[in-house]
């Protein structure tokens, strides 16, 4: 995938590298054009690129990972994010691969909410409801690169009070760091001059054997979490939280992915599989161990750290084969599986959740940390 790009492009610039003392290996990160969007704005693309070679690509149009390069128990490299090698398939609809989601990730109920007694009615993009942010969405934006080095690259974008009808200007800055220990960070920063609601994530699909490399359903999944809010016919939550004891929905031990998925259970149907958020069993405030994955063929493992309340398990049940990835081949439904670390979805007409107002004078902080790392190998 990245010949193609290569080929595709005529500039190539290298934007800052430094060796390791310890293994003489470069890191860095590079520059080069990926495409426009059709109001003629530049995207490009940044390739981050640790001392092991594990790689991690990312454009400013919708702060999308392109592809997530590690190694397997023999040592080879290989993407494992759902994605295309043209920009030009990022133009279409696809289903939010790799893109950072806002303003509000996930639903909210009947395209409306309503904050300090005002009203305020969103674009509706889900049936009645909205979802991931609206028609144009984070992910559908180009953002602004404001530094990269070796290991890190900074996003901003600042959305428009009113924008796809959320109330007030919001600074969002986004912070990619890839160390040398193989762990991918995605840090969150935002302020508003008006009361709103965020709820941010990033939305890439995983498959550990590979892109392209068939079906997620052998992965084993763990999911520290003892209960999930369980959703209507719209897959907005019903409010109720719901312990995982006794359904298809407890991954506390690991657990093959498609062992449950096609269970005789009402909210497997309702989700044509898993698009369930998980209520995390949290110890504290920091970060703290969400879920990990592992898939044995490879002996590829990812653990997903987070300072969010919860994570949305989702198993890409709506993939249908229609769309043809950077591999050459097929998404057929289940080619992937995503971890979005969040609040919980339509908290800003359920009380009772926790609550995803943003005020003047604050600053929404989040934290995600993907751990690469193969197994038989200890956890970090």
């Amino acid at each position: 995938m990245r010949k193609q790009i290569i080929i595709a492009t005529t500039t190539l610039l290298m934007l800052a590298a430094c060796k390791s003392t310890e293994s003489g290996v470069t890191t860095s990160v590079t520059k080069q054009a990926f495409g426009k969007t059709a109001q003629g704005e530049a995207v490009d693309l940044y390739v981050l690129k640790n001392k092991n070679g594990v790689e991690a690509a990312i454009t400013n149009y919708g702060g999308i990972v392109v592809w997530l390069k590690t190694p397997d128990k023999q040592g080879r490299l290989a993407n494992i994010a759902l994605g295309f090698d043209k920009f030009d398939g990022y133009l279409k609809p696809p289903p939010y691969f790799g893109a950072i989601v806002g303003r509000y990730g996930n639903r909210i109920a009947k395209a409306k909410f309503t904050l300090d007694g005002k009203e305020y009615t969103l674009a509706k993009n889900d049936g009645a409801n909205t979802l991931h942010g609206g028609l144009q969405g984070f992910d559908k934006r180009v953002w602004t690169v404001t530094s990269s080095d070796a290991h890190s690259l900074v996003l901003t974008y600042t959305s428009k009070d009113g924008e796809e009808g959320y109330p007030g200007a919001l600074a969002v800055t986004v912070t990619y760091t890839l160390t040398d220990a193989d762990d991918l960070t995605i840090d969150y920063r935002a302020t508003t001059d008006k009361a709103t609601v965020l709820n941010l994530t990033n939305h890439t699909y995983f498959n550990l054997a590979g892109e392209g490399e068939g079906t997620i359903l052998d992965h084993n999944m763990t999911i520290n979490a003892s209960r999930f809010t369980p959703v209507d016919g719209g897959l907005i939550p019903t409010g109720e939280l719901k312990g995982v004891e006794g359904t298809p929905f407890d991954f506390r031990k690991p657990t093959a992915i498609g062992a449950r998925i096609n269970a005789d259970d009402a909210q497997i149907k309702l989700g044509k599989g898993y698009d369930h958020n998980y209520v995390l069993d949290r110890q504290g405030a920091g970060l703290e161990l969400a879920a990990s994955a592992s898939e044995a063929k490879s002996g590829r493992v990812l653990e997903v750290w987070t300072t969010e309340p919860a994570v949305q398990f989702y198993t890409g049940n709506f993939l249908d084969g229609t769309l043809t990835g950077a591999s050459g081949r097929a998404y057929a439904q289940r080619s992937g599986f995503c971890l979005e670390t969040q609040h919980y979805p339509d908290s800003p007409n359920q009380p009772a959740f926790p609550t995803t107002v943003l005020k003047p004078g604050e600053e929404y902080k989040s934290t995600t940390v993907w751990k690469f790392r193969l197994l038989g190998a200890p956890a970090r």
